[in-house]
């Protein structure tokens, strides 16, 4: 593996953790009202980390309404496609 690959790896890895801390954290959210204190604060940044990236995939891949329910499809895709781009970054 080159140091290239690595480095890129890395930085994939550190941003999905952040997209998964904002997937527990909008979930935690939910329940408790909208949250408040620490997990607010949070939840600020790690939706300002992301939000970048899937802002624009949400453009084209709007929510799917299912009764009160919302699927954020952007999220998911970009998720899967952070996942495909580290196992291909770790193989460079």
């Amino acid at each position: 593996m080159s140091s290239i690959g690595s480095v890129l790896a890395t930085l994939l890895l550190l941003f999905e953790l952040v997209m998964v801390a904002r997937m527990v954290l909008d979930w935690i959210a939910v329940p408790a009202g909208g949250g408040s204190g620490w997990s607010s604060r949070a939840r600020l940044l790690t939706h300002r980390l992301t939000e970048p990236v899937i802002a624009p995939v949400r453009r084209v891949l709007r929510p799917v309404r299912i009764g009160s329910l919302s699927l954020d499809l952007a999220f998911t895709a970009v998720f899967v496609a952070v996942l495909i781009l580290r196992s291909v970054a770790l193989s460079l």
